[in-house]
Formats: C-alpha cells, structure tokens, sequence
C-alpha cells in the first residue's frame, strides 16, 4: 500500500533550523541521507522532495472557464508544508514507524495518509474511460 507522508514545518521547527551552527546543519542533511539511503534499500521510499519556500508558492483558481493565479500560500498558517515521502510500505503500522523517524519530526508536524491510487472507492472499468 502506498502512503504519503507530509512534513509541516512551523515556526518552531525554523527557528530551531535557524539557531543552528553549519556543522550541525550539515549534521541533519547527512542524517537525512541516511534515512534515505536505508528506505532505499528496503524498497519502501518511491520518491522524496524539500519544498521551496511557500512565499514561492502559485495558486491557479479556475471558475467558470476563467483561469487566475496568485503569489504565495492562500491562507494566513503556522504550519506550511515543507517537503513529502511517497512510501510503499506492507501496513499503516509500518508507514507511521517510518514517519516518526523522520530526522525533522520532533520539531515538525508529520501527517501520514493513504493513497487511493486512480479508482479509489469509484466503481468503473477503466476501459470504459
């Protein structure tokens, strides 16, 4: 089963980044290499992304066949999302252990959701689309 992981930084999670000295900056980088390299070799990482900052963030609104976009994240949060894993994991339990050893979870807020894939609960032959 698949399972997106989603990492929210918050002010907390960046001023512990920012009060950081480069050496322990790179500490974190290598342990998330780390944490990579042994989710590779078990088979279970399918791809993981950093974030730009959400100041970077485009919003494309389309209604009434009208297509518009704004600048930066929609609403006024604490939390923004700074970065994802796509894991195929054997169970739930297994997806929430990896979550957990996440080298950014005790100062982030770690979100572990099921993929539905294409059909989801939807009843139709794909055939027919």
């Amino acid at each position: 089963m698949k399972y997106l992981v989603l990492i929210y930084g918050n002010p907390a999670s960046r001023s512990v980044w920012a009060s950081m000295s480069d050496e322990q900056k790179a500490a974190g980088l290598r342990a998330y290499v780390e944490f990579n390299d042994d989710l590779d070799g078990s088979g279970e990482r399918i791809v993981s992304e950093r974030l730009a900052a959400p100041e970077l963030t485009k919003q494309v609104i389309v209604r009434d066949d009208e297509v518009s976009t704004t600048d930066g994240p929609f609403a006024e949060i604490k939390e923004q999302l700074a970065g994802f894993y796509l894991l195929e994991c054997d169970s739930e339990a297994r997806a929430l252990e990896i979550a957990a050893r996440i080298p950014e979870a005790p100062y982030a807020t770690i979100e572990v959701r099921p993929v539905m894939g294409l059909t989801g609960d939807v009843d139709f032959d794909l055939a027919d689309l």
